[in-house]
């Protein structure tokens, strides 16, 4: 161990002032801090909270309906990333509405949707477009190929959010956010900067122990001054002006809604969707899909998670009812669910 990241292992190890909460954003990094054994280094009073940074836990369940509904009452195939296929619905999952001959295909990017269409012509496909600034630029790029190529047959279901209100939302929750390293790199740092002035605090970093380690350290220091502060711990990849291409591309071709994020409820303008111009590529308008209310487990306490009002140990179901192999809530299934982490790794704290 070099000597930097001694010194900030050591002054995160030897922290003995006020509490700090700290918010990682980021699904990955949950798991990151778990798996690299970062949570057992932390004295009682630093507290680290998982927040609404995975995609597919943040999607309601009325997004999984609406899904569900066009496999089933329209015979649309649904190619979607792996995680989503088993996070529950009202009533069922797609691997349930898969099993009474819904096509579901599990695809790796966007552009291998746009890609089963062309090759299954006779098939209506329709992609769905869950995910931050990271992945939207990539359902877009599916979008303009598929109108260049003339396809009917591809489209969107869009549940695209973006970071900025989330931030504003989760802010009493925590004393600092870890932000997210993979959307800081598209979408730059003029945000967190700007939360300076509204007294939000927080650094990018990556995704290594020495990148992890040193942010901490770098909260730490900073929270010590008592002023709001934000630092780029992540340099080597998180640039001011993040991804000017991706950006114009997104905004081009989607524009801000209000939309739904699972336990924090509708926050305005934190949501993307194709522009009229590209609405023969939206699924909600080219099949006039019908309102889904959207139902969850009552019992299932992963909106408070989300928001940090709860640990995943907290939840009567966690561990019991709910585990990998038979989830209730969406932050069991995902790969960055903070349920996911606690279960594979919490015992270690």
């Amino acid at each position: 161990m070099n000597a930097q990241l001694q010194k900030a292992r050591d002054l995160v190890t030897g922290y003995r002032g006020p509490k700090l909460r700290i918010m990682e954003v980021c699904g990955t990094h949950t798991h990151e801090i778990f798996r690299l054994g970062i949570r057992s280094l932390l004295p009682e009073n630093i507290q680290l909270i998982s927040g609404p940074g995975c995609p597919v836990c943040v999607t309601p369940t009325a997004y999984i309906d609406e899904a569900i509904w066009l496999a089933l009452e329209r015979g649309v195939t649904i190619c979607t990333f792996g995680d989503l296929v088993r996070v529950p619905g009202s009533q069922e999952s797609l691997a349930d509405a898969r099993s009474q001959g819904a096509h579901v295909q599990v695809v790796y990017t966007p552009l291998d949707a746009e890609t089963y269409a062309v090759e299954h012509p006779d098939e209506q496909v329709t992609f769905l477009a869950v995910g931050f600034e990271t992945t939207t630029p990539g359902a877009c790029l599916a979008v303009r190929r598929a109108q260049a190529a003339g396809l009917k047959n591809f489209s969107l279901l869009t549940a695209n959010k973006t970071m900025p209100a989330a931030y504003h939302a989760m802010a009493g929750s925590c004393d600092a956010y870890l932000y997210p390293g993979h959307v800081c790199a598209i979408a730059g740092t003029s945000v967190p900067e700007s939360l300076v002035a509204e007294g939000i605090s927080g650094v990018v970093t990556g995704f290594t122990a020495s990148e992890i380690l040193t942010a901490l350290a770098t909260i730490i220091k900073k929270s010590a001054t008592g002023q709001p502060f934000f630092a780029n711990c992540y340099p080597r990849v998180v640039k001011a002006e993040g991804s000017p291409a991706a950006q114009q591309l997104v905004n081009s071709m989607m524009q801000p809604c209000d939309t739904e994020w699972r336990g924090l409820g509708i926050i305005p303008a934190s949501g993307l969707e194709l522009r009229p111009e590209f609405a023969a590529f939206d699924a909600r308008v080219k099949f006039a899909i019908p309102k889904q209310s959207g139902q969850q487990n009552p019992a299932c306490r992963c909106g408070d998670i989300l928001r940090g009002a709860c640990t995943p140990p907290d939840c009567p179901l966690f561990g019991k009812i709910c585990t990998p192999e038979t989830p209730v809530g969406a932050c069991m299934v995902s790969h960055e669910g903070a349920c996911s982490a606690w279960y594979q790794y919490g015992a270690q704290l």
